[in-house]
């Protein structure tokens, strides 16, 4: 799984909210968390896809994040939805 994936991707949640929660409802199928993100903004959702066994892909920073999800500002996490 790398950004071409998600670039790609015809469904996508973007943000840590939208991201908790496709992971929680058991429909992400990949969480990717930006390298530059606060570790404590980002905690709770690489927690939950440990649990969940989503994998989980770590992105550079914030704004390469943002602009594979298609979008002008930075991102913290976003994620594949089946």
């Amino acid at each position: 799984m790398d950004l071409k994936n998600l670039e790609t991707a015809p469904q996508r949640k973007i943000g840590i909210k939208q991201s908790l929660k496709a992971v929680r409802t058991g429909k992400a199928e990949a969480l990717f968390i930006a390298k530059d993100a606060e570790q404590y903004v980002v905690r709770s959702v690489v927690e939950l896809a440990k649990e969940h066994n989503v994998p989980i892909v770590y992105i550079e920073n914030m704004l390469i994040l943002g602009k594979a999800c298609n979008i002008d500002v930075g991102a913290a996490t976003a994620v594949i939805v089946k």
